[in-house]
């Protein structure tokens, strides 16, 4: 079975990766950095296979724990273009109640705590 190359050119850079924002992997994955201290980041990931979201979507991180991760490592997955609100990036700024709303649905408060007292 010949493994699939990944493609440096749909990484990020460790820069382009800020808190509150929603990337979308190529594997149809939504992940949302909800927050980041030297350099480690707690995020919200999506199951994979996700279809677009739409304008009135809820987050899509229901019964999916918050994972931690070295920001370098977040950034070496694929990332592509989506559509939010009906602009095309490949990051996308969420609101406060959309971060709350991601941070509930993952049970991320402890992760996160836990990511700032260090």
């Amino acid at each position: 079975m010949k493994k699939n190359k990944k493609n440096k050119n749909l990484w990020l850079q460790e820069a382009e990766i800020e808190v509150g924002d929603l990337y979308f992997t190529t594997a149809q994955q939504y992940r949302a950095v909800l927050a980041m201290n030297d350099d480690f980041l707690i995020y919200a990931p999506s199951s994979e296979g996700m279809e677009p979201l739409t304008a009135d979507s809820q987050m899509p991180f229901a019964n999916s724990p918050a994972k931690k991760c070295q920001i370098a490592t977040f950034a070496q997955k694929e990332y592509q273009a989506f559509n939010w609100h009906g602009a095309l990036a490949v990051k996308h700024k969420l609101s406060a109640s959309q971060i709350a709303e991601a941070i509930s649905q993952c049970n991320a408060k402890a992760p996160i705590a836990g990511l700032m007292a260090e």
